[in-house]
């Protein structure tokens, strides 16, 4: 008999399996009805591992193995979940990815991973048609729906019982490979993140740590990592009815109605789908009582938001704003009774976004501000208190290196010893009581004649202008001698010319913010395709420079 790597974590998950067969795993719309929220079915631990376990049987036949590398292209769904749990039962190495990311850019990142295995939806396995150089290492290929000019199976010809018994499993070493994943590229080069067994184990006991070690019961879930999470920790995984590509577009009249008709205690969400949320409840009370907790991520939460869910759910209801990355989640959070307590104040005085204390067994050091590769914390220099640098982070959790490219691991991680920091590329400080505030990504800081200013600084300031919904800082010209730009985009019905003129008032009262002048309203930001909510201030630098050359 042969013997597969596993990740031992899915342990958990097994023995809700085995224990309570009948619990239910995940709960998904199925079909629409004419008015109102969907249909849902509901698949049990029992079936969802009696699924899993024939699927790594049959992947197994066609040469899937501990270690192979396998692109998972599916929509959230019981099938992706299916399928992940599959993969991690005979120790494959699944491959996620953005497809937000545009299909040029994602099959040359997928063409450095050199898949073995590609499991799919149809629009997938037309992207792997229509660039076979970037698959021709693919030997298995398997599609999640329709299969349309190209061979394989397909999932749905696949029993979901399996005729045996799987391989002799051993638990991997924590330092072994479990799944890349890729960063999402809207705030630079998309990477290859490795994330090994021990990475994955911690996120885990990270999470139930974060609830206070409460079972979250019935979570809903919106990005597909959280769902495996709470599965291995026995959560039902509830799926609403979105968009993953329009997050921002679901209707929350369904998000509503999933959470009361199936009493879900927490929920993960972005700010594009709590501020709707926020908006529906707003005109159509509903405290959501079942709702303990609400976790949220992808880009900072506006605190005006944060602000109204707690003036519109139950006040027990804890909101906490998350931080974290691909390559480390979660990395910090805070509460919303102790962000309203004088932290968004400081905000608006210009001194970032409050994001937390680091998450349990997290370290965070700041280093001073450079483009340059570091190799060692011998060779680095770090901030006096108080000023800003570059947030640098190490912990169970945090990824230690990138499979692609091979230069990332030289400009994105510092060796101290034995002990690896990951450069998370974000730049922040430290206050007296170890909270991190965030003031922006390093790539978008802007570098005037007079010195540099950074984005999410700057931004709280102005965000605070009545008649504005937010603002976005980008530079024009070279690095250096930038001219900042303040881009705005404005409330609904505001107007323009009085808001404006606030505008140019407030910055006439910060002595760092002097050198902006140049206000410029934008009809609406581009936003991530993952969380619909990180600002695109590359593209708003393109478009600010193209309306200075057009005055010009």
């Amino acid at each position: 008999m042969t013997t597969a790597t596993y990740w031992q974590t899915i342990d958990r998950f097994r023995a809700v399996a085995r224990e309570q067969p009948d619990r239910e795993a995940v709960t998904y719309p199925d079909g629409t009805t004419a008015h109102g929220p969907p249909d849902y079915r509901t698949l049990s631990y029992g079936e969802l591992d009696r699924w899993s376990d024939a699927i790594a049987e049959h992947l197994t036949a066609t040469g899937v193995r501990s270690g192979t590398r396998t692109i998972v292209l599916v929509l959230p769904s019981p099938e992706l979940y299916a399928i992940l749990f599959a993969l991690l039962k005979i120790g494959a190495v699944p491959v996620v990815i953005d497809p937000g990311m545009g299909v040029r850019r994602m099959a040359h990142c997928l063409r450095a991973v050199e898949a073995e295995a590609f499991i799919g939806i149809p629009q997938a396995h037309a992207l792997r048609v229509l660039f076979p150089r970037s698959f021709r290492g693919v030997r298995t290929a398997l599609t999640v729906g329709r299969r349309w000019f190209w061979g394989g199976p397909t999932l749905s010809s696949w029993s979901r019982t399996p005729t045996g018994i799987l391989p002799e499993r051993v638990a991997a070493d924590p330092d072994e490979l479990l799944i890349i994943g890729f960063t999402t590229g809207s705030t630079g080069p998309a990477k290859a993140v490795e994330l090994t067994h021990g990475n994955l184990a911690a996120m885990v006991e990270q999470v139930h740590a974060a609830r206070g070690h409460t079972p979250p019961d019935t979570s809903l879930v919106t990005l597909p990592l959280v769902g495996v999470l709470d599965l291995l920790l026995g959560s039902r995984c509830v799926l609403p009815p979105l968009i993953p590509s329009k997050v921002g577009s679901t209707d929350p009249a369904h998000v509503i109605d999933a959470i009361t008709r199936f009493g879900v205690r927490t929920m993960f969400a972005s700010p594009a789908l709590l501020i709707p949320l926020l908006e529906r409840l707003r005109t159509h009370p509903d405290q959501l009582k079942s709702l303990v907790s609400i976790f949220s991520g992808g880009a900072p939460v506006p605190h005006w938001c944060i602000a109204g869910l707690r003036e519109v759910l139950h006040p027990d209801v804890r909101i906490y704003a998350g931080y974290g990355s691909t390559e480390a989640l979660p990395l910090s959070t805070i509460e919303s009774r102790e962000l309203l307590a004088g932290l968004v104040e400081r905000a608006t005085r210009g001194e970032g976004t409050c994001i937390g204390r680091p998450t349990d067994r997290v370290q965070v050091r700041l280093l001073g501000i450079t483009d340059e590769p570091v190799a060692s914390w011998a060779d680095a220099s770090e901030p006096a208190a108080g000023e800003v640098g570059e947030i640098v982070v190490a912990g169970p959790n945090v990824s230690t290196r990138y499979y692609w490219p091979e230069h990332a691991n030289a400009a994105g991680k510092i060796a101290d010893g034995e002990q690896v920091w990951h450069r998370t590329g974000d730049l922040g400080w430290l206050d007296e009581q170890g909270r991190i505030w965030f003031c922006g990504r390093k790539t978008q800081r802007i570098t005037t004649a007079a010195g540099p200013l950074f984005t999410v600084q700057v931004e709280q300031v102005f965000n605070a202008v009545a008649g504005v919904s937010r603002t976005a800082l980008v530079g024009v010209g070279a690095p250096g001698n930038q001219q900042p730009v303040l881009c705005v985009e404005l409330e609904p019905g505001a107007d323009e010319m009085a808001a404006l003129t606030r505008l140019r008032t407030r910055a006439t009262e910060f002595d760092t913010l002097v050198p902006i002048s140049d206000f410029l309203v934008h009809p609406g930001f581009p936003v991530d395709i993952r969380h619909n909510a990180k600002i695109g201030r590359e593209q708003l630098a393109r478009w600010a420079t193209r309306r200075q050359d057009s005055r010009r």
